[in-house]
Order: structure tokens, then C-alpha cells, then sequence
């Protein structure tokens, strides 16, 4: 025990040792937690002959790893993060890491910040060669060349670039800014004035090593742009720094001479009193021939003639403003930037202002080489998403050859988004489950689906509000055909409705598979129906996963590459190659990643997180079903401890969500969690952990649970295993609240923890989201919460569904979480909740994080609360003696010294 509460405070402090030897079969502890590697990043080459991955505990030093195309691992850098290989896969950069006990270390002396290690950047040759670069500031690897431009030392400006293979080197004084283009070695870089050198705006040919520069000047430089290839670059400049707010003006360079003045204030194009604003994003389009940049009215400026003690300080909320003043409030730094889309056409000299207030939101065609944009605002109808959920629009087209505006669509509920070729609008209207197209050229609206010809809404909706879709694959080629999913397969519809849609995987309904085509070409904007596709299936009936080929030229069944028992991710393909890597898991079976090609047919494991396992009691899973008590076939998962006797009887932890019957093979990595009981732990521990599906009625939130959830846990006790004077409920937000609900219920739970639960629908419907400034009403009207009404229409459902209001039924001891910065829930509710069950005498302990949101962030107080939850169950559970924290509380003049477990 000493050895433990040694470790969880060091850990609080960010200082690790390394894991203790464990016995074959041993239980697992808050220190395996903490120390469990996951997979936190992997990437493969463009030839397909290397992957690297970083293996990464909770709190520590990650690991950068190297693998060749047979399995072997080459090389290994820790501590390290952020690797990536050269484009010509000859190179594998990271950046290597100072550790986190020699960091900490330091930060315990307060050593300065300048006195602190700095990264390193590490370059290997995959040929076997590798080299190091001390004292990183920062760098940049060209996307397209094996070029590298870093900085190093703190207060060291010069910019050096180099060639991967060290033949070609450049340095540069007091540079502030640089960056590559996309698709070639080109780099511009912003220097300040230095005796050597003038100041401004420079670009760099690497290969043939003479800077250019493009914009002389002291000023300011903002949102300097390539285009693609690096030919034309574009920039904001003001010469006065304390003018950026009023005088930015727009220049232009093409093919690497001086730049031109575009643009500035007054410009005759902008609305009356506009600027071009600074935080407006300067874009090229695809190819090249546009640019896009940000206009606003001129910034405010404060009233620097009187003392800010002298204004007051007033928040003015009105009945009438469209948007809530709370959401104003969170979005004011972002709307006080907000900027208004313009067009400068290279070809003809013409700007165009394409966005303003009355339509500020805009969408580009084709990535911005379509002559139309579609503008909207949803301005005039923000007031009854409030209680709606969502929001209507009014849509305009907008030519970027003239800046003309053509209206397409008002007050319609659709978010509409645009082809990859730039020729329809399209969106899926809740409203009436259908399909829609409108060409862009002509303003031609089409209906592709209705409900009757065309089952597109989600069938397993439970909420009061019109079902979503099963989503888009996108467009073919040249927007011939848009690809629809329903429940199961995937269909191709003519955007204009003339033909009939038609099914082009056939068999997922009969098969009771759900496909989805797989994008393995991360550039591709549109779908190739003469090559091969991927898709991956999910079976419903097995839960399993499967890799699958498909020609969607025409209908066919797709053909089976590999299937079975066990999840798979999406791949993730070689740029060059059919070399991939995916990783396949179940509760047993850690997702190590695994290479193969597109037919999948042999496949090498690469990693081997899985031996981590090997120490410790792993436990297995089991589906199990049964019938709601209204009557409606329900389904779970059981995940049992090692070793597991039917003829003992075990402990029994309810935890669940909503459905989670799905995911019965994932893996779930073993982590301090933030919300939830870890399952491998608790596992570990002989606990048996069951996770029931709930199946909601509107109207009906709390009675759904409990017709769902104690139908199956009386399941449970029948197969005779289960200790029933031993079994908990844990649930956390929506969980937190249908675990409080069931407390008021049955006393069948001899202990229950409610993690940042709503007990008072009354108040809660009135409350805050403060993590984004939203009114929960939509919530109990429309969405999760699921009342479908007000308190004024349906007082009654308000007043059965808040265990607040029966708190004098709870027998059950209860752990609460729940913390003073939750930006979902108030933690409000939480008090509200933790004083009615003091108030009643009722044993009930409270614990909150200050200045954590929604569930507790820092890993240190993951830690702690993951201890408490174990120790409170151990304690109602399995008898073991109840922690100080619980007996005698934690006095608030103790809290900095005593931790009272």
C-alpha cells in the first residue's frame, strides 16, 4: 500500500518507473494503468516497404518504432513523437523527446524555462545511417522533396535548410516565418531586418539555391500562401504594426517575381468602411486561378479616453435575439475575427466581395475551381434551434466570375453541401427521410428518394425527433452518380432522378451486413467506379468485421477478402503501393498492427502490444439476450473474469451508455479512464461487468432503462453465477442520470456511482452548456434527454423522469462525480442531487475536480478518481474496510496535505 500511494503521487507529478515484474496471472493494478502502451499514432511509407508506429503509455515516454515490409523491427527511438517519412520513403524523421522524470525533475527544482532540454530531431537513413539535430526549435519536412527546414536554440532566429542526405545546406539570419509548398520544394520564408540581409518576404528554390525576394519591407507579413505547386504566392502587408487592423493590403507574386498590389482599403469591390481582414485565410483554388481572402467592416477599437473602472460591465440578454447571449459570449473571440469571403481572378484582374453579413457562410465548388459557391445564413432561424436542435438556412448561389446571386432555398432544415466536380448541391432533409440534388447552373431542384422508394432514414431512431441518414460515399466521376447508404447496402442514384437507384452490393440486407466503401486514396475527391473497391462490412448479427472487394460498375455480391470474429479498423494504404495496414482486435486480442496488401490474403504482425497481456488475469466476453419488460428483444455483453467458474458467484458491475452491443469486439485499452470502470481491471479482480443495450420510448427515458436493463440483470442472476446482494451500477452524463433513476426504482444495487448526472429535468432544461454556450432545451425536447416536450406541455414526464424528486425511495449508497468546470451537464445537478441525499441521511460522497470539465482531465485525477470508484465498490461489494474518504470525509483544510485513502 505504501509502494502504491508512492506511485500515484509521483504519478500526480508526471514521474513514472518503470512497471514491477509481474506474476503469471496477477491481478492488474492503478499502475498498469498507467503505464499500458497503446498505439497513438502509425503511418506506412509511400513505397509500402516501412510502417512506424508510437507506442505510448497514459503517462511516460512514448517510443517511435521502425518496421521493414518482413515483420522486423529496425529501429527504435525513445523518448520520441512525431514521426513521418520523406515522400521518397528513403527517410524517417522524429523528433526525440527529453523524459518526463528528467523534466519533472527540473520543473520540481523551478528551473527556468530557458534552461530547460530542448528536442532533438532525429534523421534516419533507412539505408541503416542516422544523424541528429540538437537543441530543435522547431522544423518543417517539404510534403513532396526531401527537403527539411528547422530552426534551433531558443533565442537563435537562422533558418536552416538542407537537403535529407546532407549534399545541399542554406542558412538564413533572423527569419519569423517559413513554410514549404505542398506539392514541391519551394519555401518562402520572412526575415526582419538583419545587417546581412534585407527584410521581407523571400522565397527559395532549394534545388537551385538562389532566395528571391518577393516583397521587401519592415512591416508585418500575415497568411503568406503558396498554391499547390509553389508558383504563386500571396500575402497580407501593412508597413505600420499598430495600422494591421485597417491597412493590410493583399499582394500577389506569380512565377517568382516581385509581388503586386491587389487590394486594400477603399477598394471598390468591398462593402462601404471594409478592410482586408487580418485573420481571413488566404486560399488558391485547385488550380491555382483564384484567390480567396477575408474582408470585415473595420474593427472596433476601445475608447482609450476613459478608465476602464469608469465603463460598466453589463451583459444584456434579450427575449428577441436570434442567438442566445451565452453563445454569442463562448463565440466572441472567433465572430470579433470573423471574416467574409472575396475572389481576385488571376486571369481577368477581377475581385469580387462573395460573402457578407446577410450571407456569411460560403462553400466552395470543386475546391474553388467551380465559377459557383453556394452562400447561406442561418441567421433569421438561430432563435428556435434553441429548443429545436437544428436550424433552418436560406441558400443563394454566387458566381465567382461576377459576384451575381441566384436564390435556391428558403428556410429549408437540409445542410447542403456541394459535388466534387462543383455541379449539384445535395443533402439529405430529415423533415421527410428523402434525398435532394440541385443543379447549381440552373437552379433545377431534384428529388431522388422518398420514403417509400427508398428506406434512408435510420430505422433504430429513438429519440422525438425526424431519424438522420445512413450517410453518403460520395460522388463518381465527373458527378455522374451520388452513392447512398441504407441500413445495409449501398446505392447509386442519377442526380437528377431520371433513372432508378440502384443497389450496388446486393446482398447486405440478405446477409444482414452493413457496408462502407473505404477511401484509401486520401486525395481522391471522387469515386472511380471502373477500379476495384474496398468496403468494410459490420455483421449485425455476429458482430464481427470483414475486408470486402467490389466492382461497382454494376450490382454484385462483394467478395469476402477476410471476415470473421473480431473488429477491424480502416487502412491505411501505401501512396505508391497496395501495401496496407490495419489492425484486427477483440476483448482478447490487442490491435496490433498488422501489414498485408489490398487482397489481404497473408498479413504480417508488426507490433506486439499484445505481450503485455501475458502478466496479467484477462478476461473473456459473451453475448447474451433477453426481453424488455415491454417486450422488445434486447442484447448485451458479459465480460467475465479468467478462469472463470460458473459455480462461484462473482460481484456484478452494471455499466452502459445506451447500445453498446455492437462493439462486442473491441479491445477496450486498458486506461485510467476519465468516465467508466476499466473492464480488464475490474476483470482481474473477479468482477464480472455487464453491459445491457436500453431501447428508449419518447417520453419514457427512466421507465425504458429500467424496462430494459433489469429484465436482463434478473437474466444475470438466473444463470446462477452472480452474487445478486453484490452488484453495482457506474454510468457517467446520460448513464450517470439512468443510473441515479434506477436508485429510485429498486434496491436491488448494493452501491451505485453517477458520474455527472441530470437528477432535475425541471432545472436542467433551463440550464446551460457551457462548453459551448447552448440552452439544454433541445436536448428534453428533440434529442437525447428524450421528453419531447416542455415543462409546460408535459410537466408530468418532467416530474417522472428527475430522481430528484423521489429521492426518498434511494436505499442504495452513492458515489457522485461530478465537476464545478462541466461544460455539458451543470454541476449543479450534481449538488442538487449530493444535498437531497445528505439532506435524507442517506450515505452519499461527492467528489469534484476543480476546473475539470465534463469528467476529470488531468491524469492524476483520472487515477484518483479510478481508485475511489474501486475502493468504494470493493467496499459494498466485497466487504473490504471502507477508505478514510469515505468514513471520515476530507475536511477542505486537510484536502492540499491528506488524500484520505
Amino acid at each position: 500500500m505504501k509502494y502504491l500511494k508512492k506511485l500515484l503521487w509521483l504519478a500526480c507529478l508526471g514521474i513514472t518507473y518503470p512497471a514491477v515484474a509481474q506474476e503469471a496471472g496477477k491481478a492488474m493494478t492503478f499502475e498498469n494503468l498507467v503505464e499500458w502502451n497503446r498505439i497513438s499514432s502509425k503511418s506506412i511509407s509511400d513505397d509500402g516497404k516501412w510502417v512506424t508506429c508510437q507506442m505510448e503509455p497514459w503517462v511516460g515516454d512514448a517510443t517511435v518504432k521502425l518496421y521493414d515490409a518482413k515483420g522486423k523491427e529496425v529501429a527504435s527511438f525513445c523518448p520520441a513523437d512525431k514521426a513521418v517519412f520523406s515522400s521518397s520513403s528513403r527517410y524517417l524523421l522524429a523528433v526525440s523527446k527529453p523524459t518526463v522524470k528528467e523534466t519533472d525533475s527540473l520543473k520540481l527544482k523551478k528551473t527556468k524555462e530557458d534552461d530547460m532540454p530542448m528536442d532533438k530531431l532525429i534523421i534516419y537513413h533507412l539505408s541503416g545511417k542516422q544523424e541528429t539535430i540538437d537543441s530543435l526549435k522547431n522544423y518543417k519536412l517539404a510534403e513532396s522533396a526531401d527537403w527539411i527546414a528547422y530552426q534551433r536554440g531558443r533565442k537563435d532566429s537562422t533558418l536552416y535548410i538542407r537537403s535529407l542526405d546532407g549534399s545541399k545546406t542554406f542558412q538564413f539570419p533572423s527569419v519569423t516565418e517559413y513554410k514549404f509548398a505542398k506539392k514541391s520544394a519551394m519555401l518562402f520564408y520572412i526575415s526582419i531586418e538583419d545587417k546581412e540581409l534585407q527584410p521581407g518576404l523571400f522565397t527559395l528554390n532549394p534545388d537551385k539555391g538562389t532566395p528571391v525576394l518577393i516583397k521587401e519591407g519592415k512591416g508585418v507579413f500575415k497568411q503568406t500562401t503558396f498554391d499547390e505547386q509553389g508558383n504563386r504566392i500571396a500575402f497580407l502587408y501593412c508597413a505600420d504594426k499598430d495600422s494591421v487592423y485597417k491597412a493590410l493590403d493583399l499582394w500577389l507574386s506569380e512565377n517568382n517575381v516581385p509581388a503586386k498590389l491587389l487590394a486594400g482599403r477603399g477598394n471598390k469591390a468591398f462593402p462601404t468602411g471594409w478592410v482586408v481582414n487580418e485573420n481571413g485565410e488566404l486560399q488558391f483554388s485547385k488550380n491555382a486561378a483564384r484567390l480567396f481572402f477575408g474582408t470585415s467592416p473595420e474593427p472596433k477599437q476601445k475608447d482609450t479616453t476613459i478608465l476602464a473602472a469608469n465603463r460598466p460591465e453589463v451583459q444584456v440578454w434579450s427575449w428577441n435575439e436570434p442567438v442566445q447571449y451565452t453563445v454569442q459570449n463562448y463565440n466572441k473571440e472567433k465572430e470579433l475575427k470573423r471574416s467574409y469571403r472575396a475572389v481576385y481572378n488571376l486571369s481577368d484582374g477581377s475581385l469580387f466581395q462573395l460573402a457578407d453579413k446577410e450571407l456569411p457562410d460560403i462553400k466552395l465548388g470543386n475546391e474553388g475551381n467551380s465559377s459557383v459557391a453556394l452562400l447561406s445564413t442561418s441567421r433569421p432561424y438561430s432563435l428556435s434551434s434553441m429548443w429545436e436542435g437544428r436550424t433552418r438556412s436560406d441558400y443563394y448561389t454566387v458566381s465567382l466570375d461576377n459576384g451575381e446571386r441566384k436564390p435556391l432555398l428558403t428556410a429549408d432544415y437540409g445542410d447542403l453541401d456541394i459535388s466534387p466536380a462543383g455541379k449539384y448541391a445535395y443533402w439529405y432533409a430529415e423533415t421527410d427521410s428523402s434525398w435532394y440534388t440541385i443543379a447549381l447552373a440552373s437552379g433545377t431542384k431534384y428529388r431522388l428518394s422518398t420514403p417509400q422508394t427508398f428506406p434512408a432514414w435510420d430505422e433504430e431512431n429513438d429519440v422525438p425527433d425526424y431519424p438522420g441518414s445512413y450517410g453518403s460515399a460520395g460522388w463518381t466521376m465527373d458527378d455522374k452518380y451520388l452513392l447512398v447508404y441504407d441500413r445495409y447496402d449501398l446505392w447509386r442514384f442519377d442526380p437528377i432522378g431520371e433513372a432508378a437507384p440502384v443497389n450496388l452490393t446486393v446482398d447486405g440486407k440478405k446477409k444482414d451486413i452493413s457496408y462502407n466503401l473505404i477511401c484509401l486514396d486520401k486525395e481522391a475527391r471522387a469515386i472511380d467506379l471502373s477500379q476495384t473497391q474496398l468496403l468494410r462490412g459490420f455483421n449485425r448479427t455476429t458482430k464481427g468485421y470483414g475486408y470486402y472487394q467490389a466492382k461497382l460498375s454494376s450490382p454484385g455480391a462483394p467478395k469476402t477478402l477476410l471476415a470473421g470474429n473480431f473488429m477491424l479498423s480502416v487502412p491505411l494504404k501505401a501512396k505508391n503501393t497496395d501495401a496496407v495496414i490495419y489492425t484486427s482486435e477483440t476483448f482478447e486480442q490487442y490491435p496490433d498492427i498488422r501489414l498485408s496488401d489490398l487482397n489481404f490474403k497473408q498479413s504480417i504482425q508488426l507490433t506486439h502490444g499484445n505481450r503485455q497481456q501475458e502478466d496479467f488475469l484477462w478476461g473473456t466476453t459473451e453475448m447474451v439476450s433477453w426481453i424488455s419488460l415491454d417486450g422488445r428483444p434486447l442484447e448485451g455483453v458479459v465480460y467475465k473474469p479468467a478462469n472463470f467458474d460458473p459455480k462461484k458467484k462473482y460481484p456484478m458491475i452494471v455499466n452502459f451508455y445506451e447500445r453498446n452491443a455492437d462493439t462486442y469486439y473491441s479491445y477496450h485499452m486498458p486506461e485510467p479512464g476519465r468516465s467508466t470502470v476499466d473492464y480488464h481491471l475490474y476483470n482481474s479482480h473477479e468482477y464480472i461487468i455487464f453491459n445491457p443495450d436500453v431501447r428508449y420510448v419518447d417520453g419514457y427515458p427512466g421507465q425504458s432503462c429500467y424496462n430494459c436493463v433489469m429484465p436482463g440483470v434478473t437474466m444475470m442472476i438466473a444463470k446462477g453465477y452472480i452474487d445478486e446482494k453484490a452488484i453495482a451500477a457506474q454510468g457517467h452524463s446520460w448513464g450517470g442520470y439512468q443510473v441515479a433513476y434506477l436508485a429510485t426504482r429498486t434496491n436491488l444495487f448494493a452501491a451505485i456511482e453517477s458520474g455527472a448526472p441530470v437528477v432535475n429535468m425541471f432545472s436542467a432544461y433551463g440550464g446551460i452548456r457551457w462548453g459551448s454556450g447552448l440552452n439544454r432545451s433541445f436536448q428534453y425536447e428533440h434529442t437525447q434527454s428524450r421528453i419531447g416536450g416542455t415543462p409546460w406541455s408535459a410537466p408530468l414526464q418532467y416530474l417522472e423522469n428527475s430522481p430528484l424528486f423521489h429521492m426518498n425511495k434511494v436505499q442504495t449508497p452513492i458515489l457522485i462525480m461530478h465537476n464545478d468546470a462541466d461544460g455539458h451537464v451543470p454541476w449543479y445537478q450534481g449538488i442538487e442531487y449530493f444535498i437531497a441525499l445528505k439532506r435524507l441521511h442517506k450515505p452519499a460522497w461527492l467528489l469534484n475536480y476543480p476546473g475539470s470539465p465534463h469528467w476529470p482531465e488531468p491524469m492524476a485525477d483520472r487515477v484518483d478518481f479510478q481508485k475511489r470508484m474501486f475502493q468504494f465498490f470493493d467496499h459494498y461489494l466485497k466487504k473490504s474496510p471502507m477508505p478514510k474518504w469515505m468514513s471520515e470525509g476530507v475536511q477542505a483544510t486537510e484536502q492540499p496535505f491528506e488524500l484520505g485513502y
